[in-house]
């Protein structure tokens, strides 16, 4: 299986956001990460739509992904914003959502990708209604709000066992997303319990390297 990665500007410089989202593009980027936080049910406060309004002209030519994920509460209430700046894919997470079905289903028939987002201590079991209605789950390795924190070693279990779940219903097109202390040292671990997408934010947008180069070395640490 070919893993997909997707950088997180939430560690991108935002001074030449822009850039950096052309840079890793041109890197293979497969989809564009979009961190959005509220500061109430994270502790801390991100950006909005127009940070995806400013991105689409740099996404849109390429065909590569606007995935925003919203870490904020009622998220219903700022999904039609997000659909106008142009999202491509939006994540709630299950613990926001009190009417998490009606939310689902008004991303998707805004013909938008919908996924669902759990925290590190919410159970598996919770997605058991909604998850033949979502077409990506993301498993968060670390507690929400701020990036470049270590990976929660027990994350890798809850991805195989999500694997599992999905093999085991025959949910074939679906993907999982892992976000949260993606680096060239977890990255194969993630990929190998069966993660399809890993998120990474610090690992690429960083002054140690190029974009290109930490881009080719997660990639190459997927490889197996």
């Amino acid at each position: 299986m070919t893993i997909k990665i997707a950088p997180s500007i939430l560690s991108a410089d935002f001074s030449c956001l822009g850039d950096q989202v052309s840079e890793s593009i041109d890197a293979g980027a497969d989809r564009i990460h979009v961190d959005v936080m509220d500061g109430h049910f994270v502790p801390n406060i991100t950006m909005g739509p127009l940070v995806v309004e400013a991105l689409k002209p740099i996404t849109q030519p390429t065909g590569v992904s606007l995935d925003v994920h919203l870490m904020i509460e009622n998220p219903e209430r700022i999904i039609p914003a997000f659909i106008q700046a142009g999202a491509d894919l939006i994540t709630v997470h299950v613990e926001t959502c009190v009417h998490l079905h009606r939310t689902v289903y008004f991303i998707k028939e805004a013909g938008l990708g919908a996924g669902v987002t759990l925290n590190p201590a919410t159970p598996l079991y919770t997605l058991q209604e909604i998850l033949p209605d979502v077409d990506l789950v993301l498993i968060l390795a670390v507690n929400p709000g701020f990036g470049g924190q270590t990976y929660i070693p027990s994350s890798t279990q809850r991805i195989r066992n999500l694997r599992g779940l999905f093999d085991e219903k025959g949910y074939i097109h679906k993907e999982i997303e892992v976000d949260g202390g993606i680096n060239i040292s977890t990255a194969r671990e993630v990929a190998q319990a069966g993660a399809s997408i890993l998120i990474a934010g610090s690992a690429i947008f960083n002054k140690k390297d190029s974009i290109a180069r930490n881009m080719a070395a997660l990639r190459r640490a997927t490889e197996f």
